[in-house]
């Protein structure tokens, strides 16, 4: 499979989000604002892409050839949780507004199911070093991308008005639906 077509797949057709529908908690907590949503997408982005690096060297170093494969889970787990604390560290001392806007969600990618979930279709996918990163941003790029354009509806919607029963909680949900529809109209390109 061509890093092009791993690319496009992983950003528009099954979009992390709103296909695989992983990771829609940061997805809905975090998405009120565009600069808030960026900086959670931007955050994943790197425990992503270098969680598909430090996986990918563990499980084929140290997990397969031990006979150690049902660890995997549990050492992923501790893997993205170290990567996570790394940037928590590095932004609260390089961006602190944005440490600070993120809040609870910055930890939370330590749980984020997609930061996990692609690291382990990854090797289930049975990708090489390189197209496991390459299969891994761009995953963290759909996110990133389907988070910001959620942020955007979602500051416009804000300055809407709306009927009683559908603000909040019930308009972001509709959104998201109609969003993942959309989404899910790239499928029917290939066929």
């Amino acid at each position: 499979m061509s890093y092009l077509m791993i690319f496009i797949a992983a950003i528009f057709v099954n979009n992390i989000v709103l296909s695989q529908f992983l990771g829609i908690c940061p997805f809905l907590g975090v998405s009120k604002k565009i600069s808030t949503a960026l900086g959670m997408g931007f955050a994943v982005m790197f425990v992503m892409t270098l969680s598909s690096i430090a996986t990918y060297i563990i499980y084929h170093g140290l997990l397969l050839p031990n006979d150690l494969v049902f660890m995997t889970t549990v050492v992923f787990i501790l893997v993205i949780a170290a990567l996570v604390q790394m940037v928590e560290i590095i932004m609260k001392k390089v961006a602190p507004p944005l440490y600070q806007a993120l809040g609870i969600f910055l930890p939370l990618i330590t749980t984020n199911c997609a930061v996990l979930g692609i690291a382990i279709l990854s090797i289930q996918k049975e990708l090489n070093l390189l197209q496991s990163v390459c299969y891994n941003l761009a995953n963290a790029t759909g996110f990133t991308l389907a988070i910001v354009i959620f942020a955007g509806i979602r500051e416009r919607l804000a300055q809407t008005r709306l009927p009683k029963a559908v603000q909040g909680t019930p308009i972001a949900l509709i959104t998201a639906g109609l969003l993942s529809m959309a989404f899910m109209g790239f499928a029917g390109i290939g066929n």
